[in-house]
Parts: structure tokens; sequence; C-alpha cells
């Protein structure tokens, strides 16, 4: 059975950064698309960024430039880099993957940032 853990989460002040980790267990990692997805209250969950097996990535304009989404395939693990973080950023944030059209959710880390 594939599993997706978040990792990473917390509170922190605008212009903060956070490092988020997804790590899959039960399944070969390195076929899924990754993504990273965030859910504000009161919102539809939204796509923040993905990364192909193949190590494209993309991102939604409003994290451009301060975000980084990258895997290690030797790892099972994704990471978003969240730099220059605001108050709009704050969400839970969930780790997707994807194989032939499937996906997989995991069950979401809250960051929160507040001054």
């Amino acid at each position: 059975q594939a599993q997706f853990v978040e990792s990473g989460g917390g509170l922190v002040q605008p212009g903060g950064s956070l490092r988020l980790s997804c790590a899959a267990s039960g399944t070969i990692f390195k076929v899924y698309t990754m993504g990273w997805y965030r859910q504000a209250p009161g919102k539809q969950r939204e796509l923040v960024a993905s990364i192909t097996t193949g190590g494209i990535t993309n991102y939604a304009d409003s994290v451009k430039g301060r975000f980084t989404i990258s895997r290690d395939n030797a790892k099972n693990t994704v990471y978003l880099q969240m730099n220059s973080l605001k108050l709009e950023d704050t969400a839970v944030y969930y780790c997707n993957a994807v194989l032939i059209r499937v996906p997989y959710w995991g069950q979401g880390t809250q960051v929160t940032v507040s001054s």
C-alpha cells in the first residue's frame, strides 16, 4: 500500500522560510509525478508546485521565485522549499502523487505565516 507522509510544517513569520518533506513508502517512488497542493480556510485546494519523473517542474504564479520543489529518488522524498513566506501562504499543504492518472494524497501539514 503506497503511503505519503508530510512533515516540516509550522509557524513562521512573514519573510521566513520552511522546508516541507513528503516521504513515500510501500511503493516505487521514482515512477510518480509528485506535487504539493494547499488549501486555505474557505478556499479550494490549489496546486502549488509539481515535478515529473524527469525533473520538470511547474509552479503556481503566486509562488514562482519563492518556492522550489525537488525530489530525491534515493530517499523516496519530495521537498518544497518555501522562502519569503507571506501571510497568504497560510494553509494546509498536501503532498500529491500521481501514477497513471491515479492520485494519492498525504494527510497534510499546517503552515501558518503570522507575525
